[in-house]
């Protein structure tokens, strides 16, 4: 279910709006992004953005609420790109380890934001519920498949898969240097494979970050 709050003004323009709002939130973080800065960052004046949203607090949100739902959809296509489930799920965690800056800093803040908000912590389930359903689904058909012999219900794998992937998108949000990334994914994926009871390849894709 969206956010009841949106409002509809804006038609193309306004994604690129919401582009601006997301790159100020990440940089000065939910409480500190303003119209002001919106405005300066993607060139639109105030009036315009009072227009768009109405408050403030409504953009900052929406924002939130779109780039979230980009993150899901991106797992999504890179699910339905890999056919065996483990290099599925490499690509899915490796799609998730390699976010950019700016993606780990709005989604902490989204994250933050959550916490305090009841119609923004009802969506979060929602968009969690989401973004988990792609690596449970790999777990599950590796399984049904024979291709792995799990040692705990596909739940619980999930949900320390991604309890991982999460702690480590908090620590390099604070840019913290350890753990590096490089060794964080060679341990997680060592251990997510002992889960499973599978002796797979962990090679990426891909290992730009």
């Amino acid at each position: 279910m969206p956010i009841t709050r949106r409002r509809r003004a804006g038609g193309e323009k306004r994604t690129a709006v919401l582009d601006a709002v997301a790159a100020v939130l990440a940089a000065r973080g939910y409480e500190n992004t303003r119209f002001a800065d919106v405005s300066a960052a993607g060139g639109v004046a105030i009036s315009t953005l009072q227009t768009y949203f109405g408050s403030r607090e409504d953009m900052v949100i929406e924002a939130m609420q779109v780039f979230t739902d980009r993150e899901v959809d991106a797992l999504k296509e890179v699910s339905a790109a890999e056919a065996d489930p483990w290099r599925r799920l490499v690509a899915l965690v490796d799609r998730s380890l390699h976010n950019s800056e700016s993606t780990r800093q709005v989604l902490v803040e989204f994250w933050r934001s959550a916490m305090r908000d009841d119609e923004l912590r009802a969506y979060s389930a929602k968009v969690q519920a989401r973004y988990r359903a792609p690596f449970l689904a790999a777990v599950r058909e590796g399984a049904e498949r024979g291709a792995f012999t799990p040692t705990h219900d596909a739940e619980a794998v999930t949900d320390l898969l991604l309890s991982a992937l999460a702690g480590l998108i908090i620590f390099r949000a604070q840019r913290d240097p350890t753990p590096p990334p490089a060794e964080f994914r060679d341990v997680l994926l060592t251990q997510l494979g002992l889960m499973l009871g599978v002796q797979a390849s962990t090679e990426p894709h891909s290992r730009t970050d």
